[in-house]
C-alpha cells in the first residue's frame, strides 16, 4: 500500500490539535517560561515557500525547548495593515477589509496544514480593534512620558492618491499602486524618543549571548554619536542684489555636527543634502541654480537604499 502522506498527515493534526499540545498555559510556574515569535504573514494572498522557510526553523525551536522542559508561548497572527492589503484589494475590486479576513481564513487551512506547533488560542490579527487598542494605549503612555513628540520630516508622497509611500512603494521614482511620479515633501509627524534610552539599550547588549556582529548592526541601529556642533558662516555669492539680501536674511550659518571636530581646521566645503530646508534658501543666491534644481528633483524621486548606492 503506498504512503498517503495526506490522509496521515490529517489525521495526526486533528489529534494533536484534539490534544491541545501547543497552548501554553501562562499561569503555570512549575516550567521555566519561554516567548518564541516569528514574523506574522501579511494576508495579501496564499501563503508561499518563503513562509515556510521562515516558519520551520522556528517551529523546530520551539519543539526543541519543549522537549527540553520549557513553557514555550509561541503564537501566530497577521500583521493585517498597509497599502499591500488595499491595493490587492482594489486591485481585485473587493473591500479592503472582506478581502483581508478572506485571506486570514484560507492562511489558517494552509498554515494548519503545514503543521507548525503555533498556539493559535493567542492569535493576534493586527487590524483587529481588540489589538490594536493596545498599541493605542501604548502610544498614549509615550505621550504622557514626553516621549511622543511632533516635528516636520522630509517623505516620499504620492500627489495622486494623497498618502505618504514607504521606500518599497517606490519603483523607479513612481508610486507603485497608481505610476504617478513620486515627490518628496515635508510633513509634520510623530516621533519616538528613544534616543532617551540610548544608554541603557547599548549597556543592555553586553549581557546578550549574540555573535557581535549583530551586536554591531544594533548599536548602529541605536545611533549614539558624540561629538560637537560647529557653525560655518556664509559668504554669500552670486545671483542679484536683491536675491543675496533675501538669501542673507533666511539664513546666516550652517550648523553641522562632527565626531571629530579637531579636524575642522582642515574642512574645504560643507555638503547640504538635497532635502535640507536649507537648500531651498539658498538657491537665490547660487550660481548654478539650475543645475542643483535638476538633481535635487531627481534625487528625491530614489530611495535610501538607491541614493546610497548612487
Amino acid at each position: 500500500m503506498a504512503y498517503d502522506h495526506r490522509d496521515i498527515e490529517k489525521k495526526a493534526q486533528e489529534k494533536w490539535a484534539g490534544l491541545n499540545l501547543y497552548s501554553a498555559d501562562l499561569s503555570d510556574e512549575s516550567k521555566e517560561h519561554y516567548y518564541l515569535l516569528t514574523e506574522f504573514p501579511y494576508p495579501s494572498g496564499d501563503l508561499h515557500i518563503g513562509h515556510w522557510y521562515a516558519f520551520a526553523v522556528t517551529d523546530i525551536y520551539a519543539r526543541m525547548l519543549r522537549m527540553r522542559g520549557k513553557n514555550v508561548l509561541f503564537p501566530i497572527g497577521f500583521d493585517a495593515f498597509g497599502l499591500p492589503a488595499e491595493n490587492a484589494a482594489m486591485k481585485h475590486g473587493l473591500d479592503p477589509k472582506d478581502w483581508t479576513y478572506k485571506n486570514m481564513e484560507r492562511m489558517r487551512g494552509q498554515l494548519a496544514s503545514m503543521g507548525a506547533s503555533f498556539d493559535w488560542s493567542k492569535e493576534v490579527v493586527t487590524c483587529d480593534p481588540s489589538y490594536y487598542q493596545w498599541t493605542q494605549w501604548l502610544f498614549v503612555k509615550l505621550f504622557e512620558h514626553g516621549l511622543a513628540e511632533r516635528r516636520e520630516a522630509p517623505v516620499k508622497w504620492c500627489p495622486k492618491d494623497q498618502t505618504v509611500l514607504a521606500n518599497e512603494q517606490v519603483v523607479d521614482g513612481c508610486c507603485e499602486r497608481c505610476g504617478t511620479p513620486v515627490e518628496e515633501k515635508r510633513l509634520t509627524q510623530w516621533f519616538l524618543k528613544i534616543t532617551d534610552y540610548a544608554e541603557r539599550l547599548l549597556k543592555g547588549l553586553d549581557a546578550l549571548p549574540w555573535r557581535e556582529e549583530i551586536k554591531e548592526a544594533q548599536r548602529a541601529w541605536i545611533g549614539k554619536s558624540e561629538g560637537a556642533k560647529i557653525k560655518f558662516s556664509l559668504q554669500l555669492a552670486g545671483g542679484s542684489e536683491q536675491e543675496l539680501q533675501t538669501a542673507s536674511s533666511n539664513l546666516q550659518a550652517v550648523e553641522v555636527f562632527t565626531t571629530r571636530p579637531d579636524t575642522v581646521f582642515g574642512a574645504t566645503y560643507v555638503v547640504l543634502a538635497p532635502e535640507h530646508v536649507l537648500v531651498s534658501s539658498l538657491l537665490p543666491a547660487v550660481s548654478n541654480k539650475k543645475e542643483v534644481e535638476a538633481y535635487v528633483s531627481a534625487t528625491v524621486k530614489k530611495t535610501e537604499r538607491e541614493r546610497s548606492e548612487n
